[in-house]
């Protein structure tokens, strides 16, 4: 699934022509095309179909793992899910077998939501914040400081890697920079939040940066078929590295299931000792 450094990267290739694309911002929707019905979320799609065509794309950004675009007066989101993508073709093109929406937009171009799996989601909202109230703070954020970030694994009794992996308690982090920011801090995947030290809790929260800000920097991860683009997987720590050595005591990197996602981790520079608080 893509995560926060992927969808931005979308984002800005979308917003400013990125990734051999050209931008849409500014441009005008001239029709919809719902392709396959469940894609779209809400409205119903003859309203969807009504409301959307004539709309500006004034911006777009992103909310967590969500693709923002901001019409008048309405807002268009994606969520891509597991295999998602969007993506920027003249509208002569043949339609490709996993195209479930189309838009076409000024200049002749289309952007199309490809999604083989089917799990993406499009919503069109005259108030987003109905869809992302749920969502936990940006990780980018300053105003997520690192008291506040304390205070918040303190207020939570759960284990690491499934809190950070909420969307509720950090919008973005999935399974790959959770890992990843998880060894760069030095804290076991199974250790419980509200026994992470003042100290610790300011590692994490700078880990979670760092990753984060260095999968930007490297277009995200192309780790299979879904996303394409980014060569952050040459970087990995610890991610899909099971027993390849840990780059920083080369000690054998180990792999277990948490709440059903595979979790990678240095059995040594991540040892299971709660810190004192």
């Amino acid at each position: 699934m893509p995560e926060l450094p992927e969808v931005e990267t979308i984002a800005r290739a979308l917003r400013e022509g990125g990734r051999g694309g050209l931008a849409l911002v500014g441009r005008r929707i001239q029709a919809a095309h719902l392709l396959w019905r469940r894609t779209l979320a809400e409205p119903e799609p003859g309203e969807f179909e009504r409301r959307i065509v004539g709309q500006p794309i004034h911006e777009i950004g992103r909310r967590g793992k969500f693709l923002v675009f901001t019409l008048e007066p309405d807002t268009l989101l994606f969520h891509l899910r597991m295999s998602g993508d969007l993506r920027i073709e003249a509208q002569s093109a043949l339609l490709a077998p996993h195209h479930r929406l189309t838009l076409d937009v000024d200049g002749d171009l289309r952007l199309a939501f490809n999604d083989p799996r089917k799990f993406g989601r499009a919503w069109l909202s005259a108030d987003p914040s109905n869809i992302l109230s749920k969502l936990g703070p940006e990780p980018l954020d300053d105003t997520l400081s690192p008291p506040e970030f304390y205070s918040r694994l303190h207020a939570a009794r759960r284990q690491l890697k499934p809190l950070l992996l909420d969307q509720s308690f950090i919008a973005g982090s999935g399974n790959i920079y959770t890992d990843e920011a998880l060894h760069l801090a030095g804290l076991h995947p199974l250790q419980p939040a509200n026994t992470v030290s003042t100290a610790g809790a300011a590692r994490l929260w700078q880990s979670i940066r760092t990753v984060l800000q260095d999968g930007i920097h490297r277009q995200g991860a192309s780790i299979d078929w879904v996303y394409r683009g980014g060569d952050f997987q040459n970087y990995f720590r610890v991610y899909q590295r099971t027993g390849q050595p840990c780059p920083v005591c080369g000690t054998a990197v180990a792999r277990m299931v948490v709440g059903q996602r595979g979790t990678h981790f240095c059995p040594v520079c991540q040892p299971f000792l709660p810190e004192s608080i």
